[in-house]
């Protein structure tokens, strides 16, 4: 149980510093970013119930993703104590996933949101609002110099904070090639890895990233056991 009206506690050396629109958020090495002066933290692409939508399509994966990635919440919330979450778009899987959460899943979402005001954002994979969630729905959410949306616009102002890319980068070092999830970030915008257990990945250097950042000057926070490891996109290899 966290401690309601607490300061966000964290351990320095498991974070790093991505500055936005001159807001700086902590990254943290679950894939969260955590803005201190808001007491905000975000997350984006749970897509919970991914399991179940797979088996009801007859393809059989463990029937645990929710519980893990609801874990996974668990533990953000109560390093960092937030008043309010940021749920960036596709957290569910697909509509229907509200309706397919086991009870004992539901009522640990309905503990999360005890003392934390709970934003979900409309994605492509979940754009309607569903009850029984709790929390309040937007498409979009706008708090001083942040933009809060699921999917990032090539178009979009300063400050931009998205999901939807499942951002994934792959370097070599020390000797070997390790791939692990990222935020891809430059002064502009950041474009946040998923925290679902059972979300793919995308490489930032693929097209799709193009559009966002200019060439490859951005930089891949790379998430490690206990820490955010950062490298120039350029250093960054294809799959």
């Amino acid at each position: 149980m966290r401690r309601a009206g607490g300061e966000g506690a964290r351990n320095e050396a498991a974070d790093d510093v991505i500055d936005i629109a001159g807001v700086a958020l902590i990254a943290d090495a679950a894939g969260a970013l955590y803005w201190a002066e808001q007491r905000l933290l975000v997350v984006a692409d749970l897509h919970l119930e991914k399991g179940s939508s797979y088996a009801a399509r007859g393809m059989l994966l463990p029937p645990y993703d929710t519980a893990a990635t609801l874990g996974a919440l668990a533990a953000l919330l109560e390093r960092y104590r937030p008043q309010v979450l940021v749920a960036l778009g596709d957290s569910f899987h697909d509509g229907d996933g509200p309706a397919r959460l086991a009870d004992h899943d539901r009522a640990a979402l309905k503990r999360l949101q005890e003392g934390c005001d709970w934003i979900w954002i409309a994605g492509n994979h979940d754009p309607d609002p569903r009850e029984g969630i709790g929390g309040s729905f937007a498409t979009t959410l706008a708090i001083g110099a942040l933009m809060f949306r699921h999917e990032p616009r090539a178009d979009a102002q300063d400050g931009e904070i998205a999901g939807h890319l499942h951002p994934v980068a792959r370097v070599s070092t020390r000797g070997r090639s390790v791939r692990r999830r990222c935020f891809a970030a430059d002064s502009r915008r950041v474009v946040m890895p998923a925290l679902g257990a059972y979300a793919g990945g995308l490489n930032v250097r693929d097209v799709a990233f193009a559009g966002l950042f200019r060439d490859t000057g951005f930089i891949a926070h790379m998430l490690g056991d206990e820490r955010v490891h950062s490298f120039p996109a350029m250093r960054c290899l294809l799959d």
